[in-house]
């Protein structure tokens, strides 16, 4: 097994954007998918599990299981709004190939619902206090890399790790255009300042209509997921060499 998809259903939508939230630094995409999915009410047709994701399940006080999954859902815009496909999990893959082939499954089912447009999300590390995030951007083409310096976004250099870069280069071979956006964070815990900069600036692009005065909500249960994987601790609890363990991830 690489990934195994399995699909409820086949929605209909017209170009949607493909907005891409897996955990990283800061998991500020990860607060954002999830704030998009419930404020938007998006609907889940697909799960994907993968033999690179972790080797362990969670099991809850009641008995139930927990798995690492990635998820698919969709929002049917209204108005202005675009149709989206959010990509959403509580893990990346941990190996090279398993992040190819992930990134690969996901473009291939977006791209049969006629996605032509891919947007990544993430943390950028600062080791000092960020108390007003900063975005940052790179794209696979001009025109959406000029609708993030629209929006104050300055351009990154450097090394985009994980599906946040994958995807966005994966997908300009496929002829989609990709835009990355991150926003500063400390990094060591789930960052709603971060998050809330980064969904300011999809929601413009995107033309969504979405309260983030209930982003808190977003952020308390996205801990609460990865504490129970062992991702994420308390910011004031004692950090230790483990919060080095994803560094590679955006």
């Amino acid at each position: 097994m690489v990934c195994i998809v399995h699909t409820y259903a086949k929605p209909v939508l017209n170009t949607p954007v493909l907005v891409e939230g897996l955990p990283g630094i800061g998991f500020v995409a990860n607060i954002s998918a999830l704030h998009l999915i419930q404020e938007l009410r998006a609907e889940l047709f697909a799960e994907i599990s993968s033999s690179s994701f972790q080797d362990f399940t969670v099991t809850a006080k009641d008995g139930e299981m927990r798995s690492p999954i990635n998820k698919l859902y969709y929002h049917k815009g209204r108005g202005k709004e675009r149709d989206i496909i959010i990509l959403y999990g509580n893990t990346q893959a941990l190996t090279t190939v398993g992040q190819y082939e992930l990134c690969g499954c996901v473009l291939d089912m977006a791209e049969e619902l006629r996605c032509r447009c891919v947007m990544t999300l993430g943390g950028l590390k600062r080791e000092k206090k960020v108390t007003l995030p900063k975005l940052y951007c790179a794209a696979s083409d001009s025109e959406s890399l000029h609708e993030a310096f629209d929006l104050g976004a300055k351009a990154i250099r450097g090394h985009i790790f994980g599906v946040a870069g994958l995807l966005v280069g994966l997908g300009g071979l496929k002829g989609i255009k990709g835009l990355c956006l991150l926003a500063e964070t400390p990094g060591f815990y789930p960052d709603a300042t971060a998050a809330r900069e980064i969904l300011k600036a999809v929601c413009r692009i995107l033309h969504l209509k979405v309260d983030l005065t209930k982003l808190d909500l977003a952020v308390e249960t996205t801990m609460k997921i990865l504490e129970s994987f062992g991702l994420a601790t308390r910011p004031t609890e004692k950090r230790t060499g483990e919060e080095s363990r994803f560094r590679w991830l955006i």
